[in-house]
C-alpha cells in the first residue's frame, strides 16, 4: 500500500466499512447467545475506560506538537509569494494557523483539557470541552477538505459517547436553569488491596507514560523541523529590479520575479508567471559566495555576491553559459511584520 499521509484513503474507509460490518455481525450473534444476560455494567465500565484512555492521549499528542509549533508552521516564503487564489483549502488553514504563536498555544491548551478525561470524577467535564475542541477539529477538516476526517469524526463521537450518561442533567442544567448532580460511573468493586493497588499503580503508570511519551515526540519532532527551517544567511524572499548578461549594457528578461534564499524545502526562483522553480540555496559568508541547485534539471549555478545596502543584493556569475549581473531588493511581507496592537484606529 503507497503511503499518503492521508487518513481517509480508500483502504482505511473500506477497513471502517469490514470493521462495522463485522461490529454488527458479533453483536447480533452475541445478543442471541447470551439474551439472558439483565446488564453488562462491568463490560461498559472498561470500555469507557478504554475510549477515555485513547482520547486523552491523542488529545494530549496534538496539544503538546502546538507548543512546538510543528503542526502548524509559519508559512514558507514559498507560500508567502504564492498568488493567494492558488491556495488549496488545507494550505489556506494551515497557514491561518501558522501565522499566529499564540492562537496555537490557546488551540494546544485546549486540547490539553483533555487529560480531565483520565480521571473518573471529571469525564464529564472533560469530555464536554474535548467535544468543543473535536468539534472544531472536525468541522475544519470537513470544510478545508482535510484528509483526517476519519479520525477527527471517531474522536467527536467518542466525545458524544462519553457524556450520554449526563445528556438530560445537561439540558436540564443548560437549557431549564435546573440544579442537578452530575452521574459519576462507579468503579467495580475490587476487594483484595493488593489488586486496587495494583489498578492504581497501572493507571497513573499509563498517564505518566502518555505524558512522557507525548512531550519526547514533541522534541523530536522540534529539532529536524528547526533543521530543516533554520534560516540561512541572506534569508529572504529578493525582488528582482535589473539582470545584464555578458557585460551588456541593456538589462536582460529572464523572467525572474523573486529569489527566495530559504530553508531548505523554501528556496528557489519564482517567475512572473508565478511559476516556482524550487531549488537549494548554499551562502557562503566568508567568501561571499551563493551557490544555487535546481531540482528540476540538477543544474548549479556559482555566484559571489555584494550587499550594498541592508535591503539590497547584488550578484556575479553564471548561469548555464551566460555571465550575469543582478540587482535584487529585499521584500517586506505585511503577514510578517504586522504586530499586536492594542488600539488600532
Amino acid at each position: 500500500m503507497h503511503y499518503s499521509g492521508s487518513g481517509d484513503t480508500l483502504f482505511h474507509y473500506v477497513s471502517l466499512l469490514l470493521v462495522a460490518l463485522f461490529s454488527i455481525i458479533g453483536t447480533i450473534i452475541w445478543t442471541v447467545i447470551d439474551r439472558k444476560a439483565v446488564h453488562y455494567n462491568q463490560l461498559y465500565y472498561w470500555l469507557t475506560v478504554a475510549i477515555r484512555f485513547y482520547l486523552a492521549t491523542m488529545l494530549l499528542n496534538y496539544g503538546l506538537v502546538k507548543f512546538a509549533k510543528t503542526q502548524f508552521p509559519f508559512p514558507s516564503l514559498i507560500q508567502l509569494t504564492q498568488n493567494y487564489g492558488e491556495s488549496n483549502s488545507m494550505g489556506l488553514a494551515w497557514n491561518f494557523f501558522g501565522a499566529s504563536k499564540g492562537y496555537n498555544l490557546f488551540i494546544g491548551i485546549a486540547e490539553l483539557f483533555a487529560c480531565l478525561l483520565f480521571f473518573r470524577k471529571t469525564v464529564t467535564i472533560g469530555a464536554f470541552l474535548s467535544l468543543m475542541t473535536t468539534a472544531n477539529i472536525m468541522a475544519i477538516n470537513y470544510f478545508y477538505n482535510v484528509p483526517v476526517k476519519m479520525l477527527s469524526t471517531a474522536l467527536f463521537i467518542f466525545c458524544l459517547f462519553l457524556l450520554i450518561p449526563n445528556f438530560n442533567r445537561l439540558i436540564a442544567f443548560f437549557f431549564k436553569g435546573q440544579a442537578v448532580a452530575l452521574k459519576i460511573m462507579p468503579a467495580p468493586g475490587i476487594k483484595k488491596k493488593w489488586l486496587l493497588y495494583a489498578k492504581y499503580m497501572l493507571k497513573y503508570a499509563f498517564i505518566i507514560l502518555a505524558l512522557a511519551t507525548g512531550i519526547a515526540h514533541m522534541y523530536d519532532m522540534k529539532e529536524p523541523y528547526a533543521n530543516m527551517m533554520s534560516k540561512p544567511p541572506l534569508y529572504g524572499a529578493y525582488r528582482i529590479d535589473s539582470i545584464t548578461k555578458n557585460d551588456e549594457t541593456t538589462p536582460t528578461d529572464l523572467g525572474w520575479k523573486l529569489l527566495l534564499i530559504g530553508a531548505e524545502y523554501e528556496s528557489g526562483l519564482r517567475y512572473r508567471n508565478d511559476d516556482m522553480e524550487r531549488g537549494k540555496i548554499h551562502v557562503d559568508t566568508l567568501k561571499k559566495r551563493i551557490e544555487i541547485n535546481f531540482s528540476n534539471d540538477n543544474s548549479t549555478h556559482h555566484f559571489s555576491y555584494t550587499i550594498p545596502s541592508p535591503d539590497h543584493l547584488s550578484l556575479r556569475g553564471k548561469f548555464y553559459k551566460d555571465s550575469v549581473s543582478v540587482e535584487l531588493t529585499r521584500k517586506d511581507f505585511t503577514l510578517v511584520t504586522s504586530g499586536f496592537n492594542w488600539i488600532k484606529e
